[in-house]
C-alpha cells in the first residue's frame, strides 16, 4: 500500500501513546501538522519558540512520566530547541525530538536550513535515527520512543526528510509491526551481587541512604528500606520529594558541604553509604563537596555512573525496581542501629524552624523563609513546583517540604536559565488538575517569559512567581564574595503589571512580608478557576543558602595555597581601597 510519511509518523506517535506534540509549523513539516490534525488522540500545541517546546516537553515528562514530542523544522528549529534537549539529556528526562530534514530527493546543494542536524543532536541524545525511506518511519519513531523511556531515560531524536513527509511511498503491513524492548529480570550474577550488598548492610550499625531520580520506579519501597536500616536519607536535588520529606528519617536534599553542619555530620559518620539511582554529579554534591569515610555501595542502572567520581566498595549496574524488592527480602526488620538518626533530625528540624520563624517581618522586602513557609502551607500537598537556574532552586530545595515524587522540577545538571516558565506549562499540561507553581528569577524570565502567553491561551492552572531582586543574584553573590564588586549582573527595571495585562495574566505584587498570606490566597482562588497568574515578589536574597555557602567553601578549599593567597589578597585589597 502507499501512504505519506506524514500519516505514518502521526500513526507512530499515536501508537507510542504520545499525546502532546510541541512546535511551530514551517514549510518543511506542514504535511505532518496536517496529518496530526486528523488524529483525535494527538494534541499539537503551538509554542512561542522551539526552546520553550523542549522545556515544556521536559516539564511534562517530569510531572507525569509520559513522553511528549518536540516537532521542529530543520536547522534553526533544531538549534533553538537544543538547550532544552541538553537539559533533558543531562538530567535524564525522556523526550522525543522529531526533526524534519531537508529534501533528500532533489540532489541540490545549499538547501534552506541545510546543516548536519543529526551530528548536532547526537552529543545530547541517547540515540539519533534517520528515516531513509517510508518503510523506516513508523519503526524508527516507535524504537526512539521506547529508547527514550527506558532507564536511564533521556531524549532521542528522529530525522525524517521533508520529501518523505510530503509524498506517498510504498509500505507493507510488516513495516508497521513494532517489537518493544523486552523487560529484564535479575540474573544469577545480579542476585549474588545483591546478596553481598545485603550482607554489608547487615553488618553496619550506621547506614545512610543517598537517593537519586533513578529511584523513581522503586519509590514505593524507599520508606520501607530506610526504616528497615534505620538510615537517615539524603536525596539529590532532582529527586526532591521522592522520599517523603515529612518522614522522621528524611535529612536533606544535598549531603556533604551543601547541607547544614548538623546533618553533614550524619552523612560523615556513616559506616556504610548506600547510594541508589544517583551519579554524584557536581550540583548534586555542591561541587563534589561530599566526603565519604565509610564504605560506599553504589547501585545505578547506568554503568558509567559507577566509580566515576567516588570509588565504591561495592557497585552494581541494575534497575532500582529490580534491586530494591530483592534487598528488602534479604534484610531483616530487626537490624540494630545506634545512629539515633531520628532524634538528631528531629532536633535539627525544630531548631531550624524556630530560627526561621524568629526572622523579623520586613516592611520593604520579602523574606524567603516566610514566603516559602506560606507556599508550603498553601500548595505543597497538591501542587508541582518548578524552579529555574539560580538561587530560586536552592531556596526552594531548602525550604519546601514535599511528600510526593514528581512534584519538584529544576534544571540541575545542565542548569539552563529560562527553564521554569515553559516547564511549568508542561507540568500543567501533564496534570491539569494539579496547580503548577513556577518560581522564576527576573533574569531567567527575560529568556522565556513570553511563553506565559501559552498558559493564558490554554487556560492552564499555572502561578508564576517572579523572584525579583533586579540582578542575576547567584552570580552577583559569587562576585561580591570573591571579587568585592559586581560586573554586568544588574538588571534593568520593567513593568510586570503592564506585561501581565498585555498577556491576559492576573497580576499580584508581594512587596513585603505582611502581604504574603493574603495574596497567596488570591492566587489560589484564581488557580482553582484555571486562570494563570503572575506575582511579582520583591525577594530578599541577602541570606545565602546552605548550598551556596557549601559550594563556595568546597571550591575555595580545592585551590592550591598560592591561588588562595592571591584571591584573598585581592579581596582584602579591594575592601580597603574600593571607592564603589
Amino acid at each position: 500500500m502507499k501512504c505519506s510519511g506524514a500519516k505514518l509518523a502521526a500513526k507512530a506517535l499515536v501508537d507510542a501513546n504520545i499525546e502532546l506534540v510541541l512546535g511551530i509549523p514551517g514549510t518543511h513539516n506542514i504535511e505532518l501538522y496536517d496529518a496530526m490534525r486528523e488524529e483525535p488522540h494527538l494534541r499539537p500545541l503551538l509554542v512561542g519558540s522551539e526552546q520553550s517546546a523542549s522545556f515544556i516537553a521536559d516539564g511534562y515528562a517530569r510531572a507525569s512520566g509520559r513522553l511528549a514530542c518536540v516537532n521542529v523544522v530543520p536547522g534553526a528549529g533544531v538549534t533553538h530547541a537544543l538547550s532544552g534537549v541538553a537539559e533533558a539529556y543531562m538530567d535524564q528526562i525522556p523526550m522525543l525530538v522529531l526533526a524534519t530534514g531537508i529534501r533528500s530527493d532533489s540532489g541540490a546543494h545549499f538547501q534552506l536550513h541545510d546543516i548536519d542536524q543529526c551530528a548536532i543532536l547526537r552529543p545530547v541524545c541517547k540515540g539519533v535515527f534517520r528515516a531513509l525511506s517510508h518503510r523506516d518511519i513508523y519503526t524508527v519513531i516507535r524504537k526512539a520512543a521506547d529508547l527514550a523511556l527506558s532507564y536511564p531515560r533521556g531524549p532521542v531524536a528522529v530525522e525524517i526528510p521533508a520529501n518523505l513527509l510530503l509524498f506517498p511511498g510504498e509500505v507493507s503491513d510488516q513495516d508497521l509491526v513494532h517489537h518493544p524492548i523486552s523487560s529484564t529480570s535479575l540474573s544469577p550474577e545480579d542476585e549474588r551481587a545483591l546478596d553481598e550488598i545485603a550482607e554489608c548492610l547487615k553488618s553496619s550499625s550506621k547506614t545512610c541512604l543517598y537517593l537519586g531520580l533513578g529511584c523513581l520506579p522503586a519509590a514505593k519501597h524507599l520508606a520501607q528500606l530506610a526504616e528497615r536500616l534505620q538510615a537517615p536519607v539524603f536525596t539529590t536535588i532532582s529527586a526532591k520529594g521522592l522520599f517523603p520529606e515529612t518522614h522522621p528519617l528524611f535529612a536533606w536534599n544535598v549531603p556533604g558541604e551543601g547541607a547544614p553542619p548538623q546533618l553533614k555530620d550524619l552523612f560523615n559518620e556513616a559506616e556504610v553509604i548506600l547510594a541508589i539511582g544517583c551519579r554524584f554529579g557536581e550540583v548534586a554534591t555542591a561541587s563534589y563537596g561530599i566526603g565519604i569515610s565509610g564504605k560506599l555501595i553504589h547501585i545505578d542502572i547506568d554503568p558509567h555512573s559507577l566509580n566515576a567520581n567516588y570509588p565504591a566498595h561495592l557497585s552494581l549496574a541494575i534497575d532500582s525496581q529490580l534491586a530494591l524488592p530483592y534487598l528488602l527480602q534479604k534484610l531483616s526488620p530487626s537490624i540494630e542501629s545506634n545512629y539515633l538518626a531520628e532524634e538528631k533530625i528531629s532536633r535539627f528540624r525544630q531548631d531550624l524552624s524556630d530560627e526561621r520563624r524568629r526572622l523579623p517581618i520586613q516592611a520593604d522586602q520579602v523574606t524567603p523563609a516566610h514566603f516559602f513557609l506560606a507556599l508550603n502551607e498553601s500548595f505543597s500537598s497538591h501542587a508541582a513546583f518548578i524552579t529555574d537556574s539560580g538561587n530560586g532552586t536552592f531556596l526552594a530545595m531548602e525550604h519546601l517540604h514535599l511528600s510526593h515524587p514528581q512534584r519538584f522540577m529544576a534544571p540541575v545538571d545542565f542548569s539552563c536559565m529560562g527553564y521554569s516558565v515553559p516547564a511549568a506549562i508542561g507540568a500543567a499540561l501533564a496534570r491539569p488538575d494539579q496547580p503548577a507553581i513556577g518560581l522564576v528569577g527576573d533574569g531567567a524570565f527575560l529568556m522565556t517569559g513570553l511563553e506565559m502567553l501559552t498558559a493564558t491561551r490554554e487556560g492552564l492552572p499555572v502561578a508564576f512567581f517572579i523572584l525579583r531582586d533586579r540582578e542575576l543574584s547567584q552570580i552577583a553573590q559569587f562576585q561580591r564574595r570573591v571579587l568585592n564588586r559586581t560586573t554586568l549582573t544588574e538588571l534593568h527595571s520593567m513593568d510586570f503589571k503592564a506585561y501581565s495585562q498585555s498577556l491576559g495574566l492576573e497580576y499580584f505584587h508581594i512587596d513585603q512580608d505582611a502581604q504574603i498570606q493574603e495574596i497567596l490566597g488570591d492566587v489560589r482562588t484564581h488557580l482553582g478557576n484555571k486562570v494563570p497568574t503572575l506575582t511579582e515578589v520583591n525577594i530578599d536574597y541577602s541570606r545565602e543558602t546552605f548550598f551556596t555557602q557549601g559550594a563556595l567553601k568546597t571550591n575555595f578549599d580545592r585551590l592550591d595555597i598560592k591561588s588562595k593567597i592571591r584571591m584573598a589578597g585581592r579581596l582584602v585589597g579591594r575592601k580597603i581601597f574600593s571607592r564603589d
